[in-house]
């Protein structure tokens, strides 16, 4: 057929069937082949079950072994050649060690020097030839081998030829020419391959300078400056090499060697005897610190300018401040070495170092500052903390000073009249050095809390007389206060707990006197209610002001030496208060936790009364008033529930303050209120159950009522009981209400039956012994012939009780 008419027919032709009807046959086949392919699975895995059950019940018969994928290598090829590598190296080190130390003595001068020599001169050697084979693991350990025999090498020398010499002096001059050697072996060009000689000649470089510091007997100065110089040519080396094992090398011996010596100049800082001294500790110090910077500033790609810049800018300060502590009086170290720390804050301002110097220079001086401040932190600790020994020292009289009003029971910390300085100087710098506009609003904060520091500890340091010191904590704690009112955000958190702290610090200092006690009190509580007058802090300041008041009245009355049960009287008008003052807040965010506290402060009362029964009744009765005073409000209608149970646990103190013992006195309180409630409720929700609406109240009166009655000989409570339940019971099945029905039916069952248990015992006594048995078997008969009946008849009860509300 012509290609033309194949293409013009392809084109006319309809599908047949149409595609619909072919998609619904390709969709029944698939559900066929899925069909067919779930029966193959069912049949593979019962087959598999077959054949293991058959596996187990017949171990003997063969099976064929499962196929297992091939174990996966632990270690690669590389790692096992390196390791055979290593461990042949060190085997022949330890070989020629034992040679040179033990077999050495049974040769002549010539063989030793022969065979020793041989040996190493072919050692080194033979890494030339493999790495021309491109065997470089193998030269590396093959070098490694020689770098150890020269070792070996050097040391038989001195054992032959140079053992009178001195040990020290030796191993400096071994350690150089080893460190030389190795270099010159590393550089060459064939070597160049190997990567162990070079970063072995650097660390035998860092022993001739202290080795030979040692050997000369030299003092401990110069052992230092070893030490120091050593690190700075490590630096140089750091500096000038690139990346590599040579330059970790080099890093790991610079920090090293520095760290040494650092530690070394610090301590013989720290023991100068003198100016002297102390100048040639603070020059090995500054020589640090050089290094340091120099490694910062021209150390290309180092990564670490910022650390080691601040770490020059400490040993700087240690190196200055220990210079001038030498020749100061010891209460004025700290303050030189802040002096220094606050002068590196003009190298910070220098424009012509990097940023990064800068950068680390600013961050010593506020570490400086900072560990300054932490110094000062035990004289804060104890004007803060130790007038709390007043507590147990109540009114014992006015101290002499202020100090001696903080030194109850703690120490006065040496040097601490230098405090104020060092806390007014970190806070000029805050206030004045910082800047920038992210830092700046926090330093300030931070200014201002060293401020108040300083105001706590002045009055102590200085000491100044009892009452000024009383007075400036008072100035202090309003300001605070104050600051709350016109500040905003961090700073109104900040005034708010400096003012919090210094209060509760100024309450404690002045429980020494009970007119400084009343007085402080007096103030503070006018302090802090009137800063909730306009502030933000008013859920804060508010009840702080209350417990102040419930201070002062716990105050007064033990200054009007009244028993604590009456002072609870004087207390309960503050929680009366700040049910009032919460009324009038309504929806603010000091509403809650003025009636927290005010709640708080009433089991205070409570407390305090505890001890007198009579007193404890009129305290509980108060304390309902005021929570069913609270409880007219809308949004507090549950403390109505509150406000009941302190009514009943009121009525309940008195009885119990009378001696009354009858029950019914302590539940009918209980009951009636609880029964208009229920009926109360009942009205406003007539779908709410008679369980609970009633249930409580009645079991309330009628349990302990039957408990009492099960165990009273007497007549009089048995009848009223009886006569209550029944009315109760009546009253029930009247209005068709569970709880009354069973609860007032199963009270007049239990207490008819105790009542009427003398008189069937004594029947059963007259009866004679078989009569019992009979009885129970024909009760038994008759319950047996009517059981579906009695049956039928518990379910219709059940159904009838169900039905009631």
């Amino acid at each position: 057929m012509p290609r033309r008419v194949t293409r013009t027919t392809l084109r006319s032709m309809t599908h047949l069937p149409p595609p619909a009807e072919e998609l619904r046959l390709l969709d029944a086949e698939l559900r066929q082949l899925d069909a067919r392919r779930s029966q193959l699975l069912t049949r593979r895995a019962w087959l598999i079950a077959a054949l293991q059950q058959t596996q187990q019940s017949r171990p003997w018969a063969s099976a064929q072994p499962p196929v297992t994928a091939a174990p996966r290598p632990e270690t690669a090829a590389p790692s096992v050649q390196n390791v055979l590598l290593v461990l042949g190296g060190v085997l022949l080190t330890l070989a020629a060690a034992v040679f040179t130390l033990v077999s050495w003595g049974q040769m002549g001068i010539a063989g030793r020097a022969l065979v020793l020599g041989a040996v190493t001169l072919a050692t080194l050697a033979a890494p030339v030839a493999l790495l021309k084979r491109g065997l470089r693991s193998t030269a590396e350990a093959v070098a490694g081998l020689g770098l150890a025999l020269t070792v070996l090498d050097a040391y038989a020398l001195h054992a032959a030829a140079l053992s009178g010499t001195d040990g020290t002096g030796y191993a400096a001059a071994a350690s150089a020419v080893l460190a030389a050697a190795w270099s010159a072996y590393g550089l060459l060009p064939v070597m160049s391959a190997l990567r162990l000689p070079l970063p072995s000649a650097l660390a035998a470089a860092q022993f001739p300078l202290l080795l030979s510091a040692l050997a000369a007997d030299a003092g401990p100065y110069t052992i230092t400056a070893a030490l120091l110089v050593t690190a700075g040519l490590d630096a140089v080396a750091v500096a000038r090499l690139t990346a590599g094992a040579v330059r970790i090398t080099a890093v790991v011996g610079a920090c090293g060697m520095g760290g040494w010596g650092v530690l070394a100049a610090g301590w013989l800082s720290l023991t100068a005897g003198g100016p002297g001294a102390a100048s040639r500790a603070g020059a090995l110090l500054l020589l640090a610190a050089a290094i340091a910077l120099g490694a910062a500033w021209r150390g290309p790609g180092i990564g670490h300018a910022l650390g080691l810049a601040m770490t020059a800018g400490l040993l700087v300060v240690a190196a200055l401040g220990g210079v001038a502590r030498s020749g100061l009086p010891s209460q004025w170290a700290v303050p030189a070495h802040l002096a220094v720390g606050v002068a590196l804050l003009a190298v910070v301002r220098a424009g012509r170092l990097p940023d990064a110097i800068r950068t680390g220079f600013a961050w010593a001086s506020g570490a400086v500052q900072a560990l300054a401040v932490l110094w000062t932190l035990p004289v804060v600790a104890v004007v803060l903390l130790g007038p709390a020994g007043w507590l147990g020292r109540v009114w014992r009289g006015a101290p002499a000073d202020a100090r001696t009003a903080v030194l109850v029971e703690a120490p006065w910390p040496p040097g601490a009249v230098m405090a104020p300085v060092v806390l007014v100087g970190v806070a000029a710098v805050l206030a004045l050095a910082v800047r920038a506009q992210v830092w700046r609003s926090r330093a300030r904060l931070g200014a201002l809390g060293l401020l108040w520091a300083t105001a706590l500890v002045l009055p102590a340091v200085l000491e100044l007389p009892y009452a000024a010191g009383l007075l400036l904590l008072g100035v202090v704690t309003a300001a605070a206060l104050y600051a709350c009112g016109v500040t905003a955000s961090a700073a109104q958190v900040t005034a708010l707990v400096l003012a919090l702290v210094t209060a509760a610090g100024l309450t404690l200092v002045s429980l020494a006197s009970q007119s400084a006690t009343l007085a402080v009190l007096s103030g503070l509580t006018v302090l802090f209610a009137a800063a909730s007058w306009r502030s933000g802090a008013a859920p804060f300041t508010a009840p702080a002001a209350l417990v102040y008041a419930a201070a002062l009245a716990s105050a007064s009355g033990a200054a009007a030496d009244w028993p604590a049960a009456r002072t609870a009287l004087l207390v309960l008008l503050v929680p009366a208060a700040a049910a009032v003052l919460a009324a009038r807040l309504g929806s603010s965010r000091a509403t809650v936790p003025v009636e927290a506290v005010g709640a708080a402060l009433g089991l205070f009362a409570v407390a305090l009364a505890v001890t007198d029964p009579p007193m404890l009744a009129l305290v509980l009765a108060l304390c309902g008033v005021i929570a069913a005073g609270t409880a007219l409000r809308a949004e507090r209608r549950p403390v109505g529930y509150a406000a009941t149970a302190l009514f009943v646990l009121a009525a309940w103190v008195r009885l119990a303050a009378w001696d009354v013992g009858t029950p019914e006195a302590y539940t009918l309180p209980v009951t009636v209120p609880a029964l208009l409630v229920g009926g109360l409720r009942r009205r406003r929700d007539p779908r709410a159950s008679s369980w609970t609406a009633y249930g409580p109240g009645l079991a309330a009166t009628l349990l302990p009522g039957l408990v009492a009655a099960w165990a009273d000989p007497h007549w009089t409570r048995p009848l009223l009981l009886g006569g209550a339940a029944l009315l109760v019971t009546l009253l029930g099945a009247r209005h068709h209400l569970g709880a009354p029905l069973v609860l007032g039916g199963s009270v007049l069952a239990l207490l008819t039956l105790h009542e009427l248990a003398p008189y069937v015992v004594q029947v059963t006594g007259a009866l004679p012994r078989w009569a019992p048995p009979a009885l129970a078997g024909l009760l038994l008969l008759a319950l047996g012939a009517t059981y579906e009946q009695r049956i039928r008849d518990v379910r219709r009860v059940r159904e009838a009780l169900g039905r009631m509300d």
